[in-house]
């Protein structure tokens, strides 16, 4: 590990989150390996039984286990497969799927076209109503078979739930293997994607624009912690803080126009806003203490951040243009890493328990935390975009991971890699 040049306001933390990886080429990207399987564990207290019947047709990429995957991760589906595979022309008796204890069937077919795409189509069946809900058609691309298959699943659930799905959103995360590190940006379930990074040298904090368009991150490429921006589609980058001492935390505004970050350049690390694109600082904290680690409300009027202002680091509030600050977290003397649930109703955070790090959860209207999880060393938490799930970094059996959770921490997901150390976890917005 280099030496301690990001902001430290819990030194025996930070270590794990200065994770090192770097630029390579961005003249193109390769396609990154499927790095991961999912296994998820936990009993949700209620749960749709829906049967997701095997697609008649598809072959390399099998589309019902991905949809039959996903609605599972929710924590609101307890989705399983059919006897045999059915497509969207199948004669179905509801009544009977009633009686085996199907709330919903689903099943559909892959065709190849003569021009190599591939149609793919699916009905979904309300079989306590004994209707059809959804007959629906989409032709892709073979590489995009992925993609189409989450975006059936984002409609079942949009069907079934009233409310949107996050399946066929993108996440960013580093992984490290040997000296070799690299920021891969994956489907929300960590297979497919592309590696948008890849060198020996440090990156840290992937923060995606409001848009999806874009990434800020921290690279130590100049052997000193330094914040730039990357879109997404093209490769290209431009630097937005280089400024004297550590450049560091990255987190946008909800408009996409400006960027809240860390900079020492004035001596203590403090919080300090700047244009998306570049240009002059603006201060926002004057303390004595080490404040960092900022992120925005969803309607961009207040930034939450972490400060050892009062002795140890707690989670604080502040205008996002500057003004009084106000403490948020109280309960225990180490509370890190925030971040807002998209209606604004939950904070999420690292609190340290009797030497444990936990994930967890606080009404900001007031309410007692709520630890999520059962792992002892987590990071890095974050809610998806329909704000139904959390995603956070932890330790488990030697080797750093990803997890997801439902908010009541009943459903965990585990993305497990081939032995490579996956940390820092960034979910994206709807849309790519």
């Amino acid at each position: 590990m280099p030496p301690a040049t990001v902001p430290n306001p819990i030194p025996d933390r930070w270590p794990r989150r200065r994770f090192l990886a770097a630029l390579g080429s961005t003249a193109a990207w390769p396609a990154a390996a499927a790095e991961f399987r999912v296994e998820i564990s936990g009993v949700g207290a209620t749960q749709v039984p829906i049967v997701i019947a095997d697609f008649r047709g598809e072959d390399k990429v099998k589309l019902a286990a991905i949809v039959r995957a996903d609605l599972q991760r929710s924590g609101l589906f307890r989705a399983t497969p059919a006897d045999a595979p059915m497509d969207e022309g199948s004669q179905l008796n509801l009544t009977d799927w009633r009686a085996r204890g199907a709330d919903a069937v689903v099943a559909g077919s892959v065709t190849r076209l003569a021009d190599g795409r591939f149609d793919v189509r699916y009905r979904l069946w309300d079989a306590v109503r004994n209707e059809q809900l959804l007959g629906q058609s989409k032709v892709v691309l073979e590489p995009d078979l992925r993609l189409a298959a989450h975006r059936v699943a984002d409609e079942i659930h949009e069907q079934l739930t009233g409310e949107r799905g996050v399946y066929a959103t993108r996440i960013a995360y580093v992984v490290r293997v040997g000296s070799r590190f690299t920021l891969h940006v994956t489907d929300a379930d960590g297979e497919g994607g592309q590696v948008a990074l890849a060198s020996p040298e440090p990156i840290i904090s992937p923060a995606w624009s409001p848009d999806g368009k874009q990434l800020a991150y921290v690279s130590f490429e100049s052997q000193k912690a330094v914040v730039w921006v990357q879109d997404l589609g093209t490769g290209a980058r431009r630097m937005v803080a280089n400024f004297r001492g550590s450049n560091s935390a990255p987190a946008w505004s909800p408009d996409g126009r400006r960027l809240a970050v860390t900079l020492s350049q004035d001596g203590v690390s403090q919080l300090y806003t700047l244009p998306a694109a570049g240009g002059t600082p603006v201060r926002l904290t004057s303390s004595n203490s080490i404040d960092t680690e900022a992120c925005y409300a969803p309607k961009g009027q207040h930034i939450y951040f972490v400060s050892d202002r009062g002795g140890g680091p707690q989670i604080y509030r502040l205008p996002a243009n500057g003004g009084a600050v106000e403490r948020v977290t109280f309960d225990g003397n180490y509370n890190i890493s925030p971040a807002i649930s998209p209606d604004g109703r939950l904070l999420a955070y690292v609190s340290r328990r009797n030497g444990a790090f936990k994930v967890m959860t606080m009404e900001l209207a007031g309410g007692t935390p709520q630890a999520l999880t059962d792992t002892q060393d987590d990071e890095s938490p974050g809610f998806a975009p329909n704000g139904r799930l959390l995603v956070y970094a932890t330790r488990l059996q030697g080797s750093d991971v990803l997890m997801t959770t439902t908010l009541d921490g009943r459903i965990k997901t585990r993305l497990l890699s081939s032995g490579a150390d996956v940390r820092e976890p960034a979910w994206g917005p709807f849309g790519r």
